[in-house]
């Protein structure tokens, strides 16, 4: 026998129920809707099954925004949305979901910083009618974005490795242009008591670009290319210096990002077997690279304003 209904949360003024002595029940609700709300009527909690990611939240979460086609599922009036196994299924992307019920409990937008999926999270707001996240989503578009750099730091013996993230390729080929790694090659004359050691030459290479945003390249002695060791030194202009030092080459390398506009968001130890360390930069748009289109084009020159300069000319 099914457990008695409780009136208060299923009857509002878009439904109409009529209960006589608990036998007689009118009921305008489609046989989901009325399914769904015997499975409701004893508890505060609705699960949803988003393309294959559950989510539970409450039942006042979902009817904040009454006229969205979330709310009307739950009472069945849209015939897409399907009860299986006690859970809503609803075919559609689940890991945008997430931030769809995000909005729900906060009614803030709060994004992660490198999240740059916006028509297809608008897609999902449009989706599920709410309007107002279509309206943040819309406004955040037009936000200026900071710019993400990430520099990882390995230090292993006598040599340092580096890589560098960038989210703007062009900065990733800025400091390519910039850093020059040189490798010490020794000549083929051996040494010996009546003649000077063999002259030591520095060939110049550039980072490696494994992909537009990324660049990788190391410094310090190598000593696994023979009995001599292998030297690797890093310049970064404007700076001349050479230098093998690891922890040298990365506070220029910080430097350099900072004088380049990026400030220091965060640091932290990736693997300390390894010890891989990880700096993260920001930086936001330049001005000027936002207002080129609202620069006021120069006047057009007149004819009164050439007359005095050819008269000039004239005389």
């Amino acid at each position: 026998m099914p457990p008695p209904l409780d009136t208060s949360i299923i009857y509002d003024h878009r439904s109409t129920l009529q209960f006589r002595n608990n036998q007689k029940v009118k009921l305008c609700f489609s046989a989901f809707g009325w399914k769904l709300l015997r499975r409701m009527s004893s508890q505060e909690l609705v699960t949803f099954n988003v393309g294959g990611k559950t989510f539970t939240t409450r039942l006042s979460t979902i009817r904040q925004f009454p006229m969205s086609r979330l709310a009307r599922m739950l009472d069945g009036r849209d015939q897409e949305f399907k009860l299986v196994n006690g859970q809503i299924f609803v075919d559609r992307d689940g890991l945008l979901f997430s931030y769809i019920l995000d909005f729900l409990r906060t009614q803030l937008l709060s994004l992660p910083t490198d999240f740059s999926d916006y028509p297809r999270l608008r897609r999902e707001a449009y989706f599920y009618e709410l309007d107002r996240l279509v309206e943040l989503l819309d406004q955040e578009q037009l936000k200026p974005k900071p710019e993400i750099l990430e520099v990882r730091f390995t230090c292993q013996d006598t040599r340092a490795f580096f890589r560098v993230f960038g989210s703007c390729s062009s900065t990733v080929e800025m400091l390519t242009g910039r850093i020059t790694v040189f490798i010490e090659q020794s000549s083929t004359q051996t040494w010996s008591s009546s003649s000077f050691p063999a002259q030591k030459t520095l060939l110049p290479v550039p980072p490696q670009r494994p992909s537009y945003h990324d660049l990788v390249f190391q410094c310090g002695s190598d000593n696994t290319t023979g009995n001599q060791a292998e030297a690797r030194y890093v310049s970064i202009k404007p700076d001349n210096r050479k230098l093998a030092n690891g922890s040298n080459v990365l506070g220029l390398l910080v430097d350099t990002l900072l004088k380049e506009g990026f400030h220091l968001v965060s640091t932290r130890t990736l693997s300390s077997e390894e010890n891989v360390e990880c700096y993260s930069f920001e930086r936001m748009n330049r001005p000027e690279d936002l207002t080129i289109s609202e620069r006021v084009k120069p006047e057009p020159t007149t004819a009164a304003q050439l007359m005095p300069v050819q008269s000039q000319i004239k005389k």
